[in-house]
């Protein structure tokens, strides 16, 4: 359990952090960068459930993605390294992914066909959730980033975990359109 007493610490006044593990690193560093996105990718789902709170569905699945971001933060913020720590790291689980692809199956059953690629757009929700996805996709760019920096490890669950999740986004966007009937679509050429 974390108890957080004292907000401010003034230990990265100098531009430094610590990860779980103790080590310190710059706050500019591609870890934190990639824990940051996600972060950032857990405020603009928080900012979806706003407009989704009628949806009982909807709303149940991404407060369970809400704790599983944190879940996923814990994991990046706690690089692998040799040896066997004093505790057992939080790591996101192949489980995780599997149950977003459920949903993902759930949530799409009951849509309408797709025709053509949709605008971010159309109900206050549907909005919010495309920009949740954008964000989800950035932090999923900067956790392959890093997984290809060498000598840093990114756990194969975490990067299929934002994978999924942008998916899942999507397609609640979609849900979120009078299940794909509303949706905004994309017309080539349509502004020439």
């Amino acid at each position: 359990m974390v108890t957080l007493n004292r907000i401010y610490t003034r230990t990265g006044d100098d531009g430094s952090t610590r990860l779980a593990t103790g080590a310190p690193v710059s706050k500019a560093s591609l870890r934190v960068e990639a824990y940051g996105g996600v972060d950032e990718t857990n405020a603009a789902i928080g900012q979806a459930r706003q407009h989704v709170a009628t949806d009982p569905t909807l709303d149940a699945m991404l407060e369970r993605i809400q704790n599983d971001l944190f879940d996923l933060g814990a994991d990046l913020a706690t690089p692998e390294q040799h040896g066997k720590p004093d505790w057992e790291p939080l790591r996101v689980l192949d489980s995780q992914v599997e149950r977003l692809e459920r949903e993902i199956d759930q949530l799409n059953d009951e849509m309408a066909p797709l025709t053509s690629f949709v605008l971010p757009a159309g109900s206050p929700a549907a909005a919010a959730l495309h920009v949740a996805r954008t964000v989800c996709r950035r932090a999923e760019r900067t956790c392959v980033a890093l997984a290809e920096t060498e000598g840093e490890i990114v756990g194969e669950p975490a990067l299929k975990y934002l994978n999924r999740l942008s998916d899942l986004l999507f397609v609640a966007a979609r849900w979120s359109n009078d299940k794909g009937r509303a949706d905004v679509l994309w017309t080539p050429g349509a502004t020439r």
